[in-house]
């Protein structure tokens, strides 16, 4: 295989170096080449940051669920890629956590506006309560001013059927 100087990766690649170092295993002619390259693409993956199938750890349990297969394969069948692994996890260069300064106004700003939003929310959730309230309240007091009303509505039909004498005298 021939390299250019340029693309050949440093000692800090681990991407690179586990992608070369699968090619030239899944080149071999073995018959556990579909394994070896599963395992690599996984060890390409969880070295730049991008599982797919697994929680994104640099551990062994997570390179073999990112490779689609069982812990033991690492473990028993292909010891080296296992201890290739290890090796480029060991020779990463620390990623640092201090984010760009967008990020950071970003991500600043995101948790702003979520404390907003959580606390719009909790407001509405006050308000709706009291509201329920306010509804239940009136429809107790509807309910008593239609008792209220049918009561008067019968002594003002009972007083209908009784003659108002002071009335008659009156007219004449």
């Amino acid at each position: 295989m021939n390299t250019p100087a340029a693309a050949v990766p440093g000692p800090r690649d681990g991407a690179a170096l586990a992608q070369l170092v699968g090619d030239a295993l899944a080149h071999a002619d073995t018959e556990d080449a579909a394994e070896v390259r599963a395992i690599t693409d996984a060890m390409v993956r969880l070295l730049i940051g991008a599982p797919l199938h697994s929680d994104g750890k640099l551990t062994i349990v997570s390179l073999a669920t990112e490779a689609g297969l069982r812990r033991n394969k690492l473990t028993h069948r292909h010891t080296g890629l296992k201890d290739l692994f290890y090796a480029l996890v060991k020779a990463r260069t620390p990623v640092p956590d201090v984010l760009p300064d967008s990020a950071r106004a970003r991500a600043v700003k995101q948790q702003q506006d979520l404390a907003r939003l959580r606390a719009e929310r909790d407001d509405l959730r006050g308000q709706a309560q009291l509201l329920a309230r306010i509804v239940h309240v009136l429809e107790i007091e509807n309910s008593k001013l239609k008792e209220t009303k049918a009561a008067l509505e019968q002594q003002v039909a009972a007083r209908a059927l009784v003659p108002d004498l002071a009335r008659r005298r009156r007219r004449p």
